[in-house]
């Protein structure tokens, strides 16, 4: 696993940076969640008045004066967001930096094949993403026993187990445009991170957008849904990880007889 360490050496700066602004984030989220307790259920009348605009972030639908409901509008979208673009941004470089950087003629001259560079390439992306998703979990919950809340186990659970599996996702998709690139990526990775969220907003937003949800991943990690419904919708995790396993499956096909 020699080219998964290289990786998670070479890329632990931009790990610790993401993961230390997500984990601050959240923790300052929650820390708030007990002087705003008091004021949550008129500021929630106010944004279910507010129309589409509380509809594209599910404002209408959730409890502020609960933490879940809090959790699932602020916290949330911290982790979901945050974490998508990390894995967005490194998903999108992690192939495509070897070319970039003048380094792929180097790496494929040792005794190591395309595909065992790609496998461990994809090893040392999902395993940043767990980590970073672990360390997040964590300070989830020290962040609740600290504010002298009971921890909501099965919703935050699922909470985060959705926006996992959206980061998964993504970072599969820009893990198969990356073996498309011969620079970096991090824009297309920003760009499609950006898109997918905006479409699942537009998608709250209008009953006749509503098919959008199926397209992006941010569709199965609305907090309202979950908090709603007590589960991730099945069908379109089903899409998600079809997305997610033709993107690996094209990094691997295009790499594999890539003109390096």
């Amino acid at each position: 696993m020699t080219l998964t360490k290289h990786e998670l050496r070479q890329g632990r700066n931009s790990f610790a940076i993401w993961t230390a602004a997500i984990a601050v984030l959240l923790v300052i989220c929650l820390l708030v969640f007990p002087e705003m307790k008091g004021e949550m259920e008129s500021i929630g009348h106010l944004f279910a008045a507010m129309g589409s605009f509380a509809a594209a972030f599910g404002m209408d639908r959730l409890d502020f004066g609960s933490l879940t409901g809090f959790y699932a509008i602020e916290c949330e979208n911290v982790v979901g967001l945050g974490g998508a673009f990390f894995a967005a941004l490194i998903g999108s470089s992690i192939l495509s930096k070897e070319e970039q950087n003048g380094t792929a003629e180097f790496l494929l001259t040792h005794p190591v094949s395309r595909t065992r560079v790609v496998t461990e390439k994809l090893a040392a992306l999902l395993l940043q993403i767990v980590v970073l998703n672990l360390i997040v979990f964590l300070t989830a919950l020290f962040s609740i026993c600290a504010i002298g809340e009971a921890i909501p186990w099965k919703e935050l659970l699922l909470m985060h187990a959705a926006c996992f599996l959206a980061q998964v996702e993504l970072a599969a998709v820009c893990f198969g445009i990356s073996s498309f690139l011969r620079r970096g990526g991090f824009g297309i990775g920003l760009g499609t991170t950006t898109v997918l969220y905006f479409l699942n907003l537009i998608a709250n937003m209008s009953e006749k957008l509503n098919f959008f949800k199926y397209i992006t991943p941010f569709g199965y990690c609305e907090g309202a849904d979950i908090l709603r419904n007590g589960r991730l919708n099945p069908t379109m995790l089903a899409i998600g990880l079809l997305f997610a396993g033709v993107g690996v499956a094209a990094a691997y096909l295009n790499y594999c007889r890539k003109d390096l």
